[in-house]
């Protein structure tokens, strides 16, 4: 390079240097990028962000560009920096180590690492404006980097190691969204993130899991007098009410209590009213998913079902509140509800109902008790011991440490629990 300055050598130097991290910044934002955030800008019309999908819709092509420039670049670098060496110092061998150890720490710093990092804080950013740059040259050089892939190709097949060309990588499971919901700290808001997760465990679950128990449902019997009907309805705070003839079991009807408001003004509420005013049972098979259900009462116009297992007998009953419920939080006082606050307290120990729900214990308390049985915490108790308990009985379920406080009715009504480790 006889006849060119030093000083425009430096300057030539500093120029691949440049282009050189400009490919390392490209090829790291390019492939760091959130190709949803991408898809959602492009959705709303930022060419950047097409662009950028296009790319990384070819990722061989893109990469292929990519590297052949900073490869080239690399290349031109060493190549212009022993030059360099040899004019200032001649051909001695501790000259030109040195330039390669220069050459190597300048590519490492200014072309490689310190572009690498800007590209990945910045991915999202630098992607929608490098792909405007990366676009040309791979229309320009797409010859080149067709003939190195024919190569690169063969080498993969050779190996078994080619990608399939099925699928979408970049779509995410129920679980790796849940991470995301998870992790999304204050971009979503505390009680919209609870609803999101909450969503994700309705598959898992079926109208058995939410159910009012049967021995907690308010119901009226047709044959009892008229008068005790009468009071009942009075005090219940249901607007559906089960009705049953002489056996509990035997369900003939849901009565609907905005019907008989007529009837009540007037005074004239009796067995005629009662039997014209009821509506038909609505039975739901136990194992019906939560989703599945949700879909049935739109169907069918209805609120309120009750559970039957695979005998036909009365489990419980589910109403469209109780899925909702399950979604947004309890906004309703029922029988069986214990409290959406439940903690432990500071010496380690909480008070519990015995109708708790296992789901909402492990959720509250952060327990491990077993879902995969009963599905209170009386249920679980019972089936552990064989026996209904009598009172201050210790026990220890699911690794958590209890004692019976209260029974009542051949039920577990209140138990005290230990916090595991707390001991």
């Amino acid at each position: 390079m006889d006849g060119i300055p030093l000083s425009a050598q430096f300057i030539a130097l500093a120029v691949l240097l440049g282009c050189s991290a400009f490919f390392s910044m490209a090829e790291t934002a390019m492939m760091a990028s959130n190709r949803h955030r991408l898809r959602h800008m492009a959705s709303h019309g930022d060419r950047g962000a097409k662009l950028a999908l296009d790319l990384l819709g070819r990722t061989d092509k893109m990469l292929g560009v990519i590297l052949l420039g900073n490869n080239l670049l690399n290349a031109a670098t060493a190549t212009l920096v022993s030059v360099i060496t040899i004019e200032l110092f001649g051909e001695e061998k501790w000259a030109l180590s040195i330039g390669t150890l220069l050459v190597t720490f300048a590519i490492l710093v200014f072309a490689e690492i310190t572009p690498k990092i800007l590209g990945a804080a910045h991915a999202d950013k630098l992607a929608r404006v490098l792909a405007f740059l990366i676009w040309p040259l791979l229309r320009a050089a797409y010859p080149i980097v067709w003939f190195v892939n024919l190569f690169v190709d063969g080498l993969l097949r050779l190996l078994r190691l080619k990608p399939s060309g099925g699928g979408d990588s970049s779509r995410l499971s129920a679980e790796e969204l849940r991470s995301l919901v998870l992790e999304s700290g204050n971009f979503i808001p505390q009680q919209h993130r609870s609803i999101l997760l909450n969503l994700f465990e309705l598959e898992q679950l079926s109208v058995a899991d939410i159910m009012t128990p049967r021995g907690e449902i308010e119901a009226i019997d047709i044959a009892a007098p008229i008068d005790s009907i009468k009071a009942q309805l009075a005090t219940s705070f249901h607007t559906r009410v089960v009705v049953f003839e002489n056996d509990p079991a035997n369900i003939v009807g849901v009565l609907h209590q905005k019907r008989l408001l007529a009837e009540a003004f007037a005074g004239e509420i009796d067995y005629a009213a009662l039997r014209e005013r009821m509506s038909a049972p609505y039975f739901i098979p136990a194992a019906t998913p939560i989703y599945t259900q949700l879909g049935f009462f739109r169907e069918n116009r209805q609120r309120m079902g009750l559970v039957v297992d695979e005998y036909g007998e009365i489990e419980g009953l589910v109403t469209l509140e109780d899925i909702i419920e399950e979604l947004v939080g309890k906004f309703t006082t029922r029988q069986s509800d214990f409290g959406s606050a439940l903690s432990w307290s500071d010496e380690g120990v909480v008070l519990v109902d015995g109708s708790a729900g296992l789901r909402d214990l492990n959720r509250m308390l952060d327990l491990e008790f077993p879902l995969d049985g009963p599905r209170t915490l009386n249920g679980l108790i019972v089936e552990h011991l064989q026996d209904i308990p009598e009172v201050g009985v210790g026990v220890r379920v699911g690794g958590v440490p209890m004692e019976i406080v209260q029974t009542q009715d051949r039920k577990v009504k209140m138990v005290r629990l230990h916090r595991p480790g707390g001991e």
